[in-house]
């Protein structure tokens, strides 16, 4: 029985649970699930017996609480770096590791308007400026990213922490109808067709 716990919301809707959840599914890391219902009187009670800030995702390794979404990927590609969780290549991890931190720290407007709903199809929303910047700016590092890749479907070839940050926003785009044509389009396809997708996906219709 592993001593390591994920934290998570639900699976519905927390896009920031969604993100290690998928991350340690694909580098075959063993992990038993708690799952917080969220918005609920006694959410902030159940989080606090997890984490220090009352929020999830947060990894509980052994003795380690390990919080934020950020922070969680770093510890578990240092912990295994034999899973090569970012690119061997020291400029391509720099890209990768700037478009992280930009879909970590930004896109607060898409975030907004189109709040993650993974089981669900609704009428494409009327985006403000900002929103649709946000769109646009994704779909163009997904198509930068994906021009530039060898080796594999995903934003740096193999699978990397980049394509677990972006994850919950190939949700959003079909959830909103959001136009994709040819590599964004590709892309967003092999990420929603990944069997831990799949299993999150499922998992989120029955909770």
């Amino acid at each position: 029985m592993t001593k390591r716990t994920l934290a998570i919301g639900d699976k519905r809707y927390s896009s920031w649970s969604l993100r290690p959840w998928l991350l340690l599914k694909m580098a075959g890391i063993p992990f038993q699930e708690a799952c917080i219902k969220l918005r609920q009187p006694t959410t902030l009670a159940e989080c606090l017996r997890y984490s220090p800030t009352g929020k999830v995702p947060v990894l509980l390794d052994g003795a380690l609480t390990i919080w934020d979404t950020l922070a969680i990927a770093e510890y578990v590609a240092e912990t295994w770096p034999e899973k090569q969780l970012w690119p061997a290549d020291r400029a391509v991890r720099a890209r990768a590791r700037s478009v992280v931190a930009e879909m970590h720290s930004g896109f607060a407007d898409m975030r907004r308007e189109m709040a993650m709903d993974c089981i669900s199809v609704l009428p494409r929303p009327e985006l403000s400026e900002g929103a649709t910047r946000d769109v646009a700016r994704v779909q163009e590092i997904w198509q930068s990213c994906r021009e530039a890749a060898q080796g594999g479907p995903f934003l740096f070839g193999a699978f990397t922490i980049a394509d677990a940050f972006f994850a919950p926003v190939a949700t959003r785009f079909v959830t909103y109808q959001i136009p994709m044509t040819g590599a964004v389009q590709a892309y967003a396809d092999t990420i929603l067709s990944l069997p831990a997708m799949q299993e999150w996906i499922a998992a989120a219709t029955q909770e």
